[in-house]
């Protein structure tokens, strides 16, 4: 492998894994709206936020790259705009391959732009407590980077946790150690022994390397996911902000972790320790311990409108009404509005059965919330009935809904606040000729016939928000043909 001195400088990109489905936090995770995407760790900003937000202050940190599954494209570019941040792209994986195939995308967009480039490859969704040591380090892997090392940062372990990986560090490198080995999860005992005999640090999943480093390493040690990703890469093309590579050629990929494809394999691996409060933020209970600080004088932690008596150790979290609790100890109680989990705080792990039989049962509870997000606003289900439900609908300032008709299904919309543009033709018209445009206000209505091709628009400066009541025999989301759309989602 090619090294170079340590004073070659790379623009320092950072590369932002944000694939995960985030079922373990049910049911404020869902699939359609996963962990990284949700204010767990305070009230204003999402983990996938706060992920960006922890590199303000390093010099020389270019524009990140974002790589996440493609249903959530449009969460990540608002998350983005929220913080008035650019990106170096938002790459979209069709499926999920694991973290090889995934940070191979983002090589090939860093070399897009550089000849060269560090990479910071750092899961969307985990917590570290000390900033100014986590940059610390962050400086330390630059230099090793750039002499062509593989970088992982190794969390100084303060417990023998179960429920992460470990790394054992080798022989010293430089302000790091060479890595001996990668081990999975620990049973208890084995745990405590690695605690008592140091030398081992738990697998953080963050990354430094320089884009042709990686790709080298998996030329030689999985060429089978290089060769797959070159050809998606060959194969991709621009939507909007987005880049989305070729289907067919990324399923081909190996779904590995870079754990697995290169970093057990190399001799260039090399683990930094990083002494500072981390959690992946796995489950409920790893909720509850990051957030020790804010635990009451019982040692819980609550979020919401909520009423404790005689409760211990426990986290309660209310979002849409009054949650009380009496005589309780080591509980996790999450109330959202179209569902509810009590839990001992002990059996976390086991929440991915609840999930699975949930989307075992066809409940849309396992992947959807009462509220869904859209590229132009949202909408949330007040009522679902056989042959009708209602929904709220709110549409964002010079936002436009996609020109289309429902084939299983009627409309009544009523305006609760600002103006609505709506576009319309009349029924049974599949030519459209009979295309016009009207101007809605509040507390006026219109009939939209099962049929009927049409669009809503905001064109105000204020927020739209109306009632909408679907009558039919079929009212699933799927029931949409679109004629156009400004979001690029016609098929």
């Amino acid at each position: 492998m090619t090294t170079t001195s340590s004073n070659a400088t790379y623009p320092l990109i950072p590369v932002v894994l944000s694939g995960g489905s985030g079922t373990r936090l049910w049911p404020v995770s869902r699939r359609d709206y996963p962990k990284q995407f949700l204010p767990l760790m305070d009230a204003e900003h999402s983990l996938l936020q706060q992920t960006l937000q922890r590199l303000e202050g390093m010099a020389e940190v270019s524009a990140p790259i974002v790589v996440c599954n493609e249903v959530h494209r449009f969460l990540v570019a608002e998350q983005l705009r929220q913080l008035d941040m650019s990106h170096g792209g938002i790459l979209l994986e069709p499926l999920g391959r694991n973290t090889a195939p995934a940070i191979a995308l983002a090589a090939f967009q860093a070399l897009n732009a550089h000849e060269d480039a560090l990479l910071l490859v750092m899961p969307a969704d985990h917590v570290i407590g000390e900033v100014q040591t986590f940059h610390q380090a962050l400086e330390q892997g630059r230099i090793m980077a750039a002499q062509g090392r593989l970088v992982t940062f190794g969390i100084t372990p303060t417990s023998p946790h179960t429920g992460y990986g470990y790394i054992r560090a080798g022989t010293p490198v430089d302000e790091g150690f060479a890595v001996d080995a990668f081990i999975e999860k620990p049973d208890s005992h084995t745990a405590q022994d690695y605690l008592s005999t140091g030398g081992y640090y738990w697998n953080s999943g963050m990354f430094m390397f320089r884009a042709q480093t990686y790709l080298s390493a998996l030329e030689q040690y999985a060429p089978e996911v290089l060769d797959a990703v070159t050809r998606a890469w060959q194969g991709c093309t621009r939507d909007l902000d987005f880049t989305r590579v070729d289907h067919s050629a990324f399923e081909q990929s190996p779904d590995i972790s870079i754990d697995y494809a290169v970093m057990e394999h190399t001799d260039q691996a090399v683990v930094l320790p990083l002494a500072s409060p981390w959690s992946d933020i796995g489950a409920w209970d790893a909720v509850f311990e990051a957030r020790a600080e804010e635990r009451d004088a019982q040692g819980n932690v609550s979020t919401g409108d909520v009423l404790l008596h005689n409760t211990t150790d426990s986290l309660v979290m209310s979002h849409s009404r009054l949650v009380a609790t009496l005589g309780l100890a080591n509980i996790v109680a999450i109330e959202t509005e179209d569902a509810i989990l009590l839990a001992d705080r002990s059996r976390m792990q086991d929440l991915k059965h609840v999930v699975a039989r949930l989307e075992n049962e066809g409940r849309t509870e396992s992947r959807a919330h009462c509220r869904v997000h859209r590229p132009w606003g949202w909408y949330r289900t007040m009522v679902r009935e056989p042959g009708f439900q209602v929904k709220e609908i709110m549409v964002t300032p010079g936002a436009a809904l996609s020109l289309q008709m429902h084939h299983h299904r009627a409309e009544h919309w009523v305006v609760v606040q600002g103006t609505a543009k709506v576009t319309r033709a009349d029924r049974d018209d599949p030519d459209m000729a009979s295309l016009r445009s009207m101007l809605v206000i509040e507390d006026e209505s219109i009939y939209l016939p099962l049929g009927t091709v049409h669009r809503l628009e905001n064109p105000g400066k204020v927020p739209l928000k109306l009632i909408e009541v679907q009558t039919g025999r079929y009212l699933d989301e799927d029931d949409i043909v679109r004629f156009e759309d400004v979001y690029n989602r016609v098929e």
